[in-house]
């Protein structure tokens, strides 16, 4: 769910995990020194229960007052982090966290959003198909983040004539989510696996073909839904077949944010670290890349894509409270998963995963759970020779945590940053979206869980 969640990598990367960082992480077992209060939870249900109700039940005032909302129960988490519990360091990691999922979110906005592409192609479900395709391949070089933000606008007005809330419930399946697994720029959780030791190219020789058949399997019912549309485009329109582009410049920009990416300490030694700054080198750039391409992107261009900045408004304000709130929860995971570990197998380590990455950030996540399975191996996951040396020991687990952590991110609104975004940028452009229940009662249950339930036991089911 996070930066990339970068997808470049959300957002989504650690953005801003450093070798320091993971020695912290070594040092206090992955999580804090004392254990926070099970109570604390509260805060971070009544977000969710908030986001899922709000725009349902009291619309109005939930669109007035969301970030007033947000703000005060993170501040309630944050003062009990720091007055109650005494701990600086594990807010201080989330504040640099959110920082960078903000920096990355914001900047692949802006860039691309000066980018005007216009697919003048009849919309039938197998272009429509091939486009959501093709996006699912970008978001590997891209992220899922980068491309959810570079190709909703295009999708929208390339189906505009018969556009229905299933064609963005499908592009956030494929495109902000299931997309990015095949490479560490895909999805946060896989690049932090990249930055503790996991082998670049490890992905795509492990999960390619799981990649593929998460694919297929999601295409195949969205093929029938858009088959069963009965509006059709207008019998007067004449259409060209031409895909075109403008905005090179801002292409640009966009290769500089991809690039950014790796400019981290734990990459590059000769990086400043500039802790205690809740922001490195990497964010500096992309927030420089904010104000630049919004100043020197062509006006035409942003009118044509109803520009504005309320999506990454609205975005930037409920994850605080998300990003602060959630971690107590993922500081008792940790906890819980240390001490289970050894009772942990294939089959628990991708449902577990899977299920927490759906509403949490499945960045910590993905760590929390790879560091109970080495845990089983009495190997440190802040330790780079130990990751390395258990990719090549018991790869189900991690093939487990990998790929449940980037699919199930599609489960809620909430489960990989693009999603909210795509979400908010749709109902910008009069798209009535589903509430957040209706998300995962109507769509998400009855079309992922089957899926997921495939590739487990395809992969995983029995598996120790």
């Amino acid at each position: 769910m996070f930066f990339l969640n970068t997808g470049l990598l959300s957002a989504e990367v650690s953005n801003n995990i450093t070798a320091d960082t993971l020695k912290i992480a070594s040092a206090q077992g992955g999580h804090l020194t004392r254990q926070p209060s099970v109570f604390m939870i509260a805060p971070f249900i009544i977000l969710l229960l908030a986001i899922a109700t709000g725009p349902l039940f009291y619309k109005h005032h939930w669109e007035k007052h969301y970030a007033k909302y947000s703000i005060f129960l993170a501040v309630i988490v944050a003062v009990y982090y720091l007055f109650f519990l005494n701990e600086f360091e594990g807010l201080h990691k989330t504040i640099t966290e959110y920082i960078s999922f903000i920096a990355l979110l914001s900047s692949l906005f802006v860039a691309s959003s000066g980018i005007f592409i216009n697919v003048d192609k009849k919309s039938t479900p197998i272009v429509n198909t091939l486009f959501l395709l093709t996006g699912a391949v970008l978001a590997n070089f891209i992220g899922t983040t980068g491309a959810s933000v570079l190709l909703i606008r295009p999708f929208i007005k390339l189906n505009k004539e018969r556009i229905a809330a299933y064609h963005i419930i499908f592009f956030i399946f494929i495109i902000s989510n299931a997309g990015g697994a095949l490479t560490p720029l895909g999805d946060p959780p896989l690049f932090l696996g990249f930055l503790s030791g996991v082998p670049f190219f490890w992905v795509a020789r492990h999960m390619w073909f799981m990649w593929i058949l998460s694919l297929i399997l999601i295409l195949i019912p969205f093929y029938f839904f858009d088959l069963f549309n009965k509006k059709t485009n207008s019998p007067q329109r004449n259409f060209t077949g031409r895909i075109e582009i403008k905005g090179h410049k801002n292409i640009i920009y966009l290769l500089i944010i991809v690039l950014a990416v790796f400019i981290d300490p734990a990459i590059m030694p000769w990086v400043p670290n500039l802790y205690p700054l809740p922001f490195g080198i990497r964010e500096i750039i992309m927030f420089a890349v904010v104000y630049f391409s919004y100043k020197t992107s062509e006006q035409g261009i942003l009118k044509a894509n109803e520009f504005n900045f309320e999506p990454i408004k609205e975005v930037a304000f409920l994850f605080i409270g998300i990003f602060v709130t959630m971690l107590p929860a993922l500081e008792l995971v940790a906890v819980e998963a240390k001490a289970l570990g050894d009772k942990l197998n294939a089959d628990v380590f991708y449902w577990a995963t899977g299920a927490l990455s759906s509403v949490l950030d499945n960045t910590p996540t993905y760590m929390n759970f790879l560091s109970a399975a080495m845990g089983k191996y009495l190997l440190n996951v802040a330790v780079k020779a130990d990751v390395q040396h258990f990719v090549n020991v018991d790869i189900i687990y991690l093939e487990a945590i990998s790929i449940s952590a980037v699919l199930f991110g599609a489960m809620t609104y909430i489960g990989n940053g693009p999603n909210f975004m795509v979400k908010s940028i749709s109902e910008r452009a009069g798209i009535t979206m589903p509430s957040f229940f209706a998300y995962v009662f109507k769509y998400s249950l009855l079309i992922l869980l089957p899926v997921f339930t495939i590739i487990w036991l395809l992969f995983f089911y029995g598996r120790m």
